[in-house]
């Protein structure tokens, strides 16, 4: 069912956007964020002319929109901004408890919007009741490419539309079509296409990972038997003279061909509650992965043999008493020979590739503004997004910092609170949807709007 959302809510108004279009338009062309973690699948963003420092009172915001639940972060591409929601069904209502599972009526929704004005290009709606914990919405970031866009529900309904004008083109229930259950947070795992495939992680004998056509929606291929999925987005490496896909799930991390789901090598590395989440991230040949419970693994790759060995791991199966790394949902980022990301309670830790030895850690980063002491939020969080000589951290109080990381330190360089935390399901107030940056805005969503905010370096700063 197709159905219009509630216009957007003005900010600056249509002429300052229409301005503000042209600017960016004037001054380069501006970048896409089509997918998980940007055009490159690789938390780089890759525009110039971004503001150095935010000027008092923080960036403008451009416009808002009014959007229902979900934890999913939006996808911008050709001047859209396309991002997904739930909306309840009258008289449905969420558990207090958000690990209770149950059968919760409801639909999720997929926007289209204009990336300029925030005004609705299109909407699809349609039935979609939930039996997942955290039962918001969905999870999974949609993927635009060719004119087409990708979008996977937290119940497994996996849909290709017309970019431009909603149309479906293809639809898959993958627990129906694959006879599987909704792992226990939902389907959550970004789909990844390469070339004509496809590639979702499905769960179930067999068919742990599908590769579909992207035009029709058949089954290529399908590989990998797991008791769960787990909810790691796959992504694709070169190691040597390899294109290898790497799927995480929580028995073991392989190594596939992506043209034919045939299995290079597997490692076994058994996770606790099935949380593999973070993305795998490559260093050379070394694959890093890491998770809440079991902390990380550092894997060596030979490219030419086709094989891995495990070259170090955490020592730790602990949530709180951590010696490495134990990411959640913060996939890491490894520059120059060290990894930084955030800890179980929202410990920011720069760590060697070599050995795993940690270097530092802080606390500002996942801390509220003004609110640096330390913490004892579980599963705090703040994403890492690199740009130039910098980072951007959107972290979970709404807050958006630009920051330098070094081996020397964690360096504040600015900070502006953007959007206010509208989730309450780990028993405080969070935003936990990763942003979109492209047309040298942040396009950031929580449970009741999204919203575009102006980056743009302005003049001296």
């Amino acid at each position: 069912m197709r159905r219009e959302c509630p216009r957007r809510l003005p900010t600056l108004g249509p002429a300052f956007a229409l301005a503000l279009g042209l600017l960016v338009s004037a001054e380069g062309l501006a970048d896409d964020w089509p997918q998980w973690l940007g055009p490159q699948r690789d938390s780089v963003w890759r525009e110039s002319g971004i503001v150095r420092k935010f000027p008092e009172g923080g960036p403008p915001v451009v416009w808002r929109a009014p959007l229902g639940a979900g934890y999913a972060g939006p996808a911008v591409a050709g001047g859209r901004v396309y991002v997904t929601d739930r909306v309840l069904d009258t008289g449905a209502r969420n558990p207090d408890n958000p690990f209770a599972r149950g059968q919760i009526a409801g639909s999720e929704r997929v926007h289209c919007l204009d990336a300029f004005d925030g005004e609705v290009v299109w909407s699809h709606e349609y039935d979609c009741p939930y039996t997942v914990s955290y039962p918001s919405g969905p999870r999974a970031t949609p993927l635009v490419a060719d004119g087409k866009v990708y979008t996977l529900g937290t119940e497994g309904n996996l849909i290709c539309f017309d970019a431009a004008d909603g149309t479906v083109h293809w639809s898959r229930e993958l627990k129906k079509d694959y006879n599987v259950e909704a792992p226990l947070w939902g389907f959550s795992a970004s789909p990844l296409l390469d070339e004509n495939r496809l590639i979702c992680l499905v769960g179930g004998e067999g068919s742990t990972v599908v590769a579909f056509d992207k035009d029709t929606g058949d089954e290529l291929w399908k590989s990998l038997s797991a008791r769960e999925p787990g909810y790691c987005p796959p992504v694709i490496f070169d190691v040597g003279d390899r294109r290898q896909l790497i799927v995480w799930h929580p028995e073991a991390i392989n190594g596939l061909d992506p043209a034919s789901g045939e299995v290079l090598w597997s490692v076994p590395f058994e996770v606790r509650s099935a949380l593999t989440i973070t993305t795998p991230r490559l260093a050379g040949n070394r694959l890093f992965v890491t998770a809440f419970y079991n902390g990380p693994m550092m894997l060596e790759l030979d490219g030419t043999q086709g094989t891995a060995r495990v070259a170090w791991k955490g020592t730790r199966n602990s949530e709180r008493k951590t010696d490495k790394l134990h990411a959640i949902m913060c996939t890491p980022f490894i520059e120059d020979g060290y990894i930084y990301g955030v800890c179980s309670y929202g410990q920011l830790r720069c760590l060697t590739v070599e050995t795993g030895e940690r270097i530092w850690e802080d606390l500002k980063a996942t801390g509220s503004t003004g609110n640096f002491r330390s913490r004892d939020d579980r599963w705090a969080n703040a994403f890492l997004i690199k740009n130039g000589d910098r980072f951007f951290l959107p972290n979970e109080h709404g807050d958006l910092i630009i920051a330098k990381l070094s081996p020397a330190g964690y360096e504040e360089v600015s900070r502006a609170h953007l959007l206010e935390p509208t989730d309450p399901s780990p028993g405080r107030d969070v935003v936990w949807s990763h942003p979109a940056f492209a047309n040298r805005r942040v396009y950031m969503r929580n449970d009741k709007e999204i919203i575009s905010v102006d980056l743009a370096q302005r003049g001296e700063e």
